[in-house]
């Protein structure tokens, strides 16, 4: 008799909002820590040849590829359009 009782207000009290919260949160929680804190989440050092160019444009030069600047404009851009004048230019 007291068994069937203890459970239902067991079961009840889990039902409230802030109790379901509260369990989603901590289940969040325990989950960001595992993400952020596991084995797989450590610094990767970088070998000598990896780590000794700064940028790609200084290991592509070192492999003797050629680094070349891209054109500005591609030729079938259109062009800007005309602004009008200011209407009240300011004069100091």
């Amino acid at each position: 008799m007291t068994n069937t009782r203890f459970a239902d207000s067991i079961s009840n009290a889990l039902r409230h909002p802030g109790v379901v919260a509260l369990i989603v949160a901590g289940v969040t929680i325990a989950a960001m820590l595992i993400v952020d804190h596991g084995p797989w989440s450590r610094a990767k050092t970088q070998p000598a040849h990896v780590a000794m160019y700064a940028t790609t444009g200084e290991a592509a030069r070192a492999a003797g590829a050629l680094v070349l600047p891209t054109n500005p404009k591609s030729p079938i851009e259109p062009q800007r359009p005309k602004t009008s004048p200011t209407v009240n230019p300011v004069t100091p």
